[in-house]
């Protein structure tokens, strides 16, 4: 195949469920010419959806984001071979994924596009001798009834052709390219998602402590409006890397996405306050996150990595634990008073 085909030949894509990443991602390849296809279970509450309302903020071509709205198409599983597969679900459900495309006879290379807190050795096992791609989403939204609503940037992080074997590394390249999505490739794909679901943990958990549990867009809102909690979510971004080290990362690699949490509180937490003030993108990113199970489990992933190995993290350990205990409290029913 040619430099020209491969920019240009459509592609044949599944994506794994009807979740937010994974089908704001199926949109924008649908829209550029894909064949994008979605594998949803019979017993599935979205089983029937076949069309979906899209408010999409798009930051591909300008830093602001612009707003259109535009329906997406939903096609459900029909060929049993794609030429990229991709799998974006919470770290708990990869090995069930697997075992669904393998006992449903689906082939086709992996793109992983989600956090994954195992080593290579256990991804490799999940993969059960399936050829993945490691990747990750620059995007957020949420998905209720049946309408999207979305923000994507300009960007995504894929891991580095020399460190992967990924027999169509450039279909994969071109694919983005086709949709006006860059990429960016961190040292170690792998190191950087832990740096990632650690730094999350921290502003997590601070959220969780200080908002509501339930509505994670008023806690996000409170959080980046607040100069003192930005100052314990730094503090805490710092305590959840030290974990990250402790396995071995050396993150002196990652100096760019730790320089904020590097200065003075009294320099970054306000940086970060007018940061989100200005940038709609990253609020909008911040604010549609609503999956409060899956915000607690990574804050419970690198909370138990730290308490294992060992690490000194007062302030994340006790903001994951009010938060833990706050989230157990309102499930049981018990009334609970948000601190301020």
């Amino acid at each position: 195949m040619t430099a020209q085909e491969t920019r240009t030949a459509p592609m044949s894509i599944l994506v794994v469920g009807l979740g937010v990443i994974g089908t704001t991602y199926g949109y924008l390849f649908q829209k550029a010419g894909h064949c994008v296809e979605h594998l949803v279970r019979e017993k599935s509450t979205r089983a029937s959806v076949s069309s979906l309302e899209v408010e999409i903020l798009d930051g591909r071509t300008d830093t602001k984001g612009s707003l259109p709205r535009d329906q997406y198409n939903v096609h459900h599983r029909r060929r049993t071979s794609y030429d990229l597969i991709v799998v974006s679900v919470p770290q708990g459900r990869i090995a069930e994924v697997m075992t669904d495309l393998r006992t449903g006879g689906i082939e086709g290379p992996v793109l992983l596009f989600c956090g994954f807190w195992g080593q290579r050795e256990e991804l490799n096992h999940l993969m059960a001798g399936r050829d993945v791609l490691l990747g990750y989403p620059v995007a957020g939204g949420s998905l209720t009834g049946e309408r999207l609503t979305c923000c994507v940037f300009d960007h995504v992080m894929l891991e580095r052709r020399d460190k992967t074997r990924f027999p169509g590394y450039e279909q994969v390249e071109a694919l983005f390219d086709s949709c006006g999505v860059g990429l960016e490739h961190p040292h170690d794909m792998l190191e950087w998602i832990w740096l990632h679901m650690a730094i999350n943990a921290g502003v997590g958990a601070v959220a969780a402590m200080y908002g509501d549990v339930e509505d994670t867009t008023r806690a996000a809102e409170q959080l980046m409006g607040s100069t003192r909690m930005l100052t314990q979510v730094v503090k805490a971004i710092r305590e959840t890397s030290r974990i990250v080290a402790s396995r071995g990362v050396d993150l002196r690699r990652y100096r760019s996405e730790m320089l904020v949490y590097r200065l003075p509180t009294a320099v970054s937490a306000p940086l970060m306050k007018r940061m989100f003030a200005r940038n709609l993108l990253t609020r909008r990113i911040m604010t549609l996150h609503g999956n409060t199970a899956d915000l607690l489990f990574v804050c419970r992933t690198v909370y138990e990595q730290g308490r294992t190995n060992g690490v000194s993290a007062p302030i994340f350990y006790e903001s994951y634990e009010a938060a833990r205990d706050k989230a157990a409290r309102r499930s049981s029913g018990t009334t609970d008073i948000t601190r301020l």
